[in-house]
């Protein structure tokens, strides 16, 4: 229909009536001109009422006609049906409804003529013709709207259907929103913090973080139960859980900024589950709570169907690292090694002295002990060819394979050992591992959602500095009488001071004590810095990278001019060192394209947690030291995603 006459009725008649006004008022003036208007009114009030009559008999006819296309049920439907419906136009304009709607849905007295959008709620008119049927809420009340369409000479029409099942979606709502979600709280680092401490100053720290955490609950419909010293669990309703997600899990910050005795940094790892039923849903907390200890504590990690979602983690994590947990590693890598003939070492790609030098000690030592062991590297990636010659020119170039060689060696009684990294993606060749029935994983990083779980031996310290820390702890327990030589000595302690920034960053007393042994077997302190000596090339590329650094909040931000160079790797990751000695940054970012995709590598000294800005991205690390590739854009694309990405975590802040 072109005109809309339900629209101009109204003022067609507020226009007479005026008029009427007018003429009457003219009578007092002259009787002649009253005379002649009221002429005119009459002739323009008798084809005003004519126009809408018409339109009106011209409806009707359209609807008779619109009847007559329908079936037999369908104008049993228009005539007397229980249920709502609406007609409208193709133009998305109501034209008629049934008393029943006019009644019943919100809003719908005055609809007649308006858009059909004002009946929809959120749905738009468009993809209910796709989908010929959509949820809507109106007011209280919520309908499935079912779509049909009828068509005649002045185009098509669509009925609309409006089925009131209020009470069955409110039942459903509530179903989902009582559903039951259990929490498994953590107090993860009070052994650290009262370690020289008294009991009764432990123990009213305790009660302090249960009366924040018994608060807490408290807000919502659900319980809390201590399962022992630091443990608790608590099940509250999905409805409860949506609430703490939204308010970002503040009890985080809460028990973060409580201070007994002047001791303060108390910090939670929660681990969330809502599975199908009550077993079910527990074990899936456990299971987060042990992905939020691994990833460091002070976080929530929450178990989904596609994976975790993680909250918190601002602070460094608490180290709990035992040497009685070494040996016993160390004791069951010695069982495997007695029933495997091969054994190959790997590390991530783009290898560095950490990844390297943890591998090929490892391997060469147990070489030395009678085990058939090679390192598998990629070379023309390896960030560290000036380690891999110094083993080559030790005459242990045939240790050092390539991915065809080690499938080569590979059968039913190979043992692979995973250095420096625990996720399959980042593996320098991850068709070794899925090749290999055996695997033991030695990694310090923060854990990470997809990462290898099923590994014989996961050996995951992230309070580590390295992982050549770890497998120097690992040396002395693993084979009896085992003495690296000095060429594994230097080795290792050149992956410590990569991964410490020269016992800057992530140096505990366990750390100087693993220097400490490998400077007794003879790492020479001068040779293992010449492993990390630059070419003049590579200091020019970092310089330039320096030069075009711009501060964004508290961070720096470096992208990478040169293109193609193959030395921009390591000094990307060598200017993000770098640029942390600026006054007043917290973190420091450098980014480079390579082919397709950019790199991004991340630095901090703590108090910013580039870990969660590089796993947003795609990537990983620590808090201190993290990286991420982000594939199919450019520098400056990734520069305003990488900077929306800081937007967003310093908001939480």
């Amino acid at each position: 229909m072109k005109h809309k006459f339900w629209n101009i009725r109204p003022a067609t008649v507020a226009l007479l009536v005026v008029s009427a006004l007018f003429t009457v008022l003219t009578a007092f003036l002259s009787l002649p001109l009253f005379y002649v208007e009221l002429a005119i009114w009459l002739v323009t009030a008798a084809f005003s009422v004519g126009f809408l009559l018409h339109k009106q008999k011209r409806l009707n006819r359209m609807m008779k006609q619109l009847v007559r296309r329908l079936d037999v049920h369908e104008k049993e439907v228009l005539s007397s049906s229980p249920l709502a419906l609406v007609c409208v136009s193709a133009a998305g304009e109501i034209v008629w409804m049934n008393r029943l709607f006019s009644k019943n849905v919100p809003g719908a007295e005055h609809s007649v003529g308006a858009s059909v959008d004002t009946i929809l709620g959120n749905v738009p008119f468009a993809e209910l013709r796709e989908t010929r049927q959509a949820d809507v809420r109106l007011g209280k009340r919520c309908y499935t709207v079912t779509l049909d369409s009828v068509s005649d000479e002045n185009g098509v029409y669509y009925l609309l259907y409006y089925w009131d099942d209020t009470d069955l979606k409110l039942l459903a709502e509530e179903y989902v929103d009582s559903r039951p979600v259990v929490l498994s709280i953590t107090i993860d680092n009070m052994d650290e913090l009262f370690q020289y401490s008294r009991d009764s100053g432990r123990a009213q720290a305790v009660g302090q973080v249960e009366k924040l955490l018994e608060d807490w609950i408290g807000t919502t419909s659900g319980i809390l139960r201590k399962c022992d010293n630091y443990r608790y669990m608590a099940v509250v309703e999905q409805r409860d859980l949506q609430k703490m997600i939204d308010d970002r899990f503040s009890i985080l910050k809460t028990v973060r900024s409580l201070q007994v005795n002047a001791i303060s940094g108390f910090t939670l790892s929660i681990g969330v589950g809502a599975g199908e039923d009550f077993r079910s849903s527990e074990v899936q907390a456990l299971q987060a709570a042990e992905m939020a200890l691994g990833r460091g504590g002070d976080q929530v990690a929450i178990r989904t169907e596609t994976g975790y979602d993680f909250y918190g983690g601002r602070t460094q994590g608490a180290a709990r690292r035992t040497k009685v947990r070494t040996r016993v590693v160390a004791n069951a890598i010695r069982e495997l090694l007695d029933t495997c003939r091969t054994v190959i070492v790997m590390g991530h790609r783009y290898s560095d002295l950490d990844s390297l030098g943890s591998g090929l000690a490892l391997a060469h030592t147990l070489r030395l002990y009678g085990k058939e062991a090679y390192v598998a590297v990629n070379r023309k990636t390896s960030l560290a060819p000036e380690l891999l010659s110094r083993y080559e020119e030790a005459g242990l170039g045939d240790m050092i394979v390539d991915e065809a060689t080690a499938k080569q060696h590979i059968d039913e009684h190979t043992l692979l050992i995973v250095t420096d990294t625990h996720c399959p993606a980042l593996l320098e060749f991850e068709a070794l591992y899925r090749a290999v029935k055996n695997v033991v994983v030695i990694d310090h990083h923060l854990k990470m959602v997809n990462h290898i779980d099923d590994a014989v031996i996961f050996y995951h310290e992230p309070a580590a500095s390295s992982a050549s820390e770890m497998v120097a702890e690992l040396l002395p327990y693993l084979i009896d009488g085992c003495q690296p030589e000095k060429l594994d000595a230097e080795a290792l302690l050149a992956g410590i001071i990569l991964d410490t920034r020269s016992f800057v960053m992530r140096a505990g007393a366990r750390t100087f004590e693993a220097a400490a042994y490998l400077r007794r077997l003879g790492a020479d302190t001068i040779s293992v810095k010449k492993l990390s000596a630059v070419s003049m090339e590579q200091y020019y590329v970092k310089s330039d990278i320096i030069a075009h650094a711009e501060p964004y909040r508290n961070t720096v931000i470096a992208p990478c001019v040169e293109v193609g160079s193959p030395t921009v790797r390591v000094a990307a990751a060598q200017a993000a060192d770098e640029l942390l000695s600026v006054k007043g940054t917290d973190a420091s970012f450098t980014l480079f394209a390579d082919g397709e995709k950019v790199n991004i590598s991340a630095r901090s000294y703590g108090r910013f947690n580039v870990q969660l800005i590089m796993e947003a991205l795609g990537g990983g690390g620590h808090m201190t030291m993290a990286a991420a590739q982000i594939p199919d854009t450019t520098v400056e694309q990734a520069v305003l995603r990488l900077k929306e990405e800081i937007d967003r975590q310093t908001a939480d802040l």
